[in-house]
């Protein structure tokens, strides 16, 4: 397959990259920083330098032109205002779903947050309920594009421990909890879980959470 990511020079984008590089996949890596290039092909992928907060449809299209499918893992950072969080973490996304469906690539798989749900909470602090805010906005655009195969995966807060392939993997709904939870995964696993759900046609259409947890990652699909 060839898979495009946004944000490619994540910590969880990279992982990905270098995972589905390394069973054969092609990847190329949108990255804003012309510095981030050398990274993403020593994990074997290819580099596309755009600035999605400056870049149009048609020149997003043509990076996603001949691709299988999309994954946005793509954000605004710790310590962005409101209004790059509104940027980056909404308005990206519709771009680059626009750019999806005129380039022809239905497959859409979208990094969002346990918490999403929890952006009205007044114990969690402006900033991060601004960058909830722009992900729960983000998510009901996609809901309302049929014409792209989608699948949300919100996990859970990210660490740098060593991955396990181990998860739990539960059923999100639209609306996400009431109540903000903290519950941990390592983001090797999220990159092991994504790189499952572009294996996986049948998920399109639902969304995922994803914590620690002791079930392997197929089966965790499966259930």
């Amino acid at each position: 397959m060839k898979i495009v990511i946004v944000g490619g020079h994540g910590k969880v984008a990279l992982r990905l990259v270098r995972r589905l590089a390394d069973r054969g996949d092609s990847v190329v890596g949108i990255v804003r920083n012309p510095r981030h290039v050398d990274d993403i092909r020593r994990a074997g992928g290819e580099a596309v330098v755009l600035d999605l907060e400056q870049a149009t449809v048609d020149e997003v299209a043509k990076t996603l032109a001949g691709a299988d499918a999309a994954v946005f893992s793509a954000g605004s950072g710790s310590g962005a205002t409101a209004a790059r969080r509104d940027k980056m973490d909404r308005a990206a996304v519709v771009l680059v779903m626009d750019a999806a469906e005129r380039a022809g690539v239905r497959r859409f798989v979208h990094v969002s947050s346990i918490n999403v749900g929890c952006a009205d909470d007044r114990d969690i602090g402006e900033g991060y309920a601004a960058y909830l805010r722009a992900k729960r906005a983000a998510e009901e655009h996609i809901f309302d594009r049929d014409g792209l195969d989608w699948t949300v995966l919100r996990p859970g807060v990210l660490t740098e421990d060593l991955g396990t392939g181990t998860v739990e993997l539960t059923a999100g709904n639209r609306v996400g909890p009431t109540g903000a939870r903290f519950d941990t995964v390592a983001r090797e696993d999220v990159a092991a879980v994504l790189a499952a759900l572009l294996d996986r046609p049948e998920t399109a259409g639902r969304i995922y959470v994803v914590i620690g947890g002791d079930t392997p990652i197929e089966q965790a699909l499966n259930g």
